[in-house]
């Protein structure tokens, strides 16, 4: 079973940068298709960003494209998020998460489809 854990999130101000990243433990990590969701306070929780299990494939949102970079590192167990040209709707909670996908080039996008969380972490973009 893989755990996660999410690091990197703070206080940035509107057009900074940040760096997420999402530690896993367990067997198996290198074999998931990971991606980073966001929820903002009263809002439902949305896909940011997906990559596969080898970083072939990636897949972002569009409010993501030209600003956020998913990668991963399989040989640390980490998937990062780069975030550049941050604005104040960016300011959510993010989520690390794995798909049960294994091996698969497929970066699915909805939250349905990933069963790992990790807790989270809080990302303000000040104005």
């Amino acid at each position: 079973q893989v755990q996660l854990a999410e690091s990197g999130g703070g206080l940035a101000q509107a057009g900074g940068s940040l760096r997420l990243s999402c530690a896993a433990s367990g067997r198996s990590f290198d074999s998931h298709t990971m991606g980073w969701f966001r929820q903002a306070p009263g809002k439902d929780r949305e896909f940011v960003a997906g990559i596969s299990w080898n970083g072939g494939n990636t897949n972002y949102a569009d409010s993501a494209k030209g600003r956020f970079t998913i990668s991963r590192d399989n040989a640390k167990n980490a998937v990062y998020l780069h975030m550049n040209s941050l604005k104040p709707e960016d300011t959510a909670v993010y989520f690390c998460a794995a798909a049960p996908l294994l091996r698969s080039v497929v970066v699915v996008s909805s939250a349905d489809e990933y069963h790992l969380w990790g807790q989270g972490t809080q990302v303000t973009v000040s104005s």
